[in-house]
């Protein structure tokens, strides 16, 4: 392990800037850790998995999805890591935007093509379709923002022209824009204004710390924009939750009429802010502390490993509640989130998911590689199977 660790440190490159690479591999992390802890099951008679949440039953449970919830700095660091690519590419941009979108795509189109040839083995193993229907969400339910993340992505080189002119003030439209959409869904005109409105906020939302990332590579941001951005996004926070009762949970909780994150609100903006701030003014202290090749090694892997955590962490824990199904009421697995009880069973299986998942990731890895002795057939299939499962997942079948 020794010698590992020291082969590791011994080939980063001196340039290599390691507190962005652990501040990205903490945000990934967060992502399985938040949706193992705050996503459940409840089991019926016939041994039936559906989603439940805990925060249904613990609204003092809210303010764990606020340390949880690291998108910012995953759009933060994705904007920061983007510009410096883009400005090391030769040649056009759109050979630079399909190179990072097939980085993405190979490990989704993997990850559900293995789903849907999954699911008619398992149903013949005797696994319910409600069940089956469960996993196919809680799959599919962490790449939505990898088309959003593409998305932003493809905005780049304008994120670097607005950096360029406006500096870090290139994300404040970004955020009046959803402040406005939050004042006409939310305010005295809510009755008057149609649903379909707060799909305004997607793309804005999330390129606000994507934008903020760009800058921030741009050298358009130091310690001074960062006190003012962890001050300010603090100062917001708290009068949204005060003043203006935004819901506290950072995730969606089932039977409320108002959640944060589909599509995010001005509070996801304000968190953002304040984590931007917080990440831009430890940044030095971030990257002394991983000179310690025994603290780099792990940030490493977990970076090379990044797409297979995104896509496979779901994937883990259905690989331990599903056959727990079989078993029966399995404490902190099947069984339903409404007491300390589970909270604390559920901590105690993190560990059984996290094994599953390096043990899935071993095999996974490979999506993340180049297709190269990939045929065009089974490029096809894949793609195939890839859509049949989204048809499935989304109860479109």
């Amino acid at each position: 392990m020794r010698a590992a660790v020291a082969k590791i440190d011994a080939r980063t490159p001196a340039h290599r800037d390691r507190a962005v690479d652990g501040l990205r591999a903490l945000a990934l992390l967060a992502v399985p850790t938040g949706h193992w802890m705050l996503g459940g099951f409840t089991m019926d008679g016939d041994g039936v998995l559906r989603n439940a949440s805990p925060l249904t039953s613990f609204g003092f449970f809210a303010p764990v999805s606020w340390g949880l919830q690291m998108l910012g700095i995953f759009f933060l660091v994705g904007g920061y890591a983007s510009v410096l690519s883009y400005r090391r590419h030769q040649g056009p941009a759109g050979a630079w935007l399909r190179g990072r979108i097939a980085r993405l795509g190979r490990p989704v189109l993997g990850v559900t093509a293995v789903w849907a040839a999954m699911i008619p083995v398992l149903y013949a193993m005797g696994v319910p379709d409600t069940t089956l229907r469960t996993g196919a969400t809680l799959v599919i339910q962490p790449l939505w923002f990898l088309g959003v993340y593409v998305a932003v992505t493809a905005l780049t080189p304008y994120c670097v022209r607005a950096s360029r002119r406006m500096g870090a003030w290139a994300a404040a439209p970004l955020i009046g824009s959803v402040a406005v959409v939050d004042f006409l869904r939310y305010g005295p005109y809510a009755e008057a204004v149609p649903s379909w409105l707060s799909v305004l906020n997607l793309l804005p939302g999330w390129l606000f710390a994507y934008q903020l990332g760009v800058s921030w590579g741009e050298k358009r941001i130091g310690r001074r924009g960062g006190a003012l951005l962890l001050v300010g996004g603090a100062a917001l926070f708290a009068v949204l939750l005060v003043a203006f009762h935004y819901p506290a949970s950072m995730v969606g909780v089932p039977g409320e009429p108002r959640t944060n994150s589909h599509p995010p609100s001005l509070l996801v903006l304000a968190l953002a802010a304040a984590q931007s701030g917080a990440a831009i003014l430890l940044r030095d202290r971030i990257g002394r502390l991983l000179r310690r090749p025994a603290l780099w090694a792990p940030v490493v892997v977990i970076n090379l490993s990044a797409m297979t955590i995104l896509c496979w962490h779901q994937t883990a824990m259905l690989a331990a509640a599903v056959p727990g199904s079989f078993v029966g009421t399995v404490p902190g697995l099947t069984e339903a989130p409404d007491s300390l009880g589970w909270v604390l069973a559920r901590a105690a299986w993190l560990p059984v998911f996290a094994g599953l998942l390096i043990l899935i990731g071993r095999y996974a890895r490979g999506f993340e590689a180049p297709w190269g002795k990939a045929t065009k057939t089974r490029r096809a299939v894949a793609g195939l199977l890839a859509a049949g499962f989204a048809v499935f997942a989304l109860g479109l079948a």
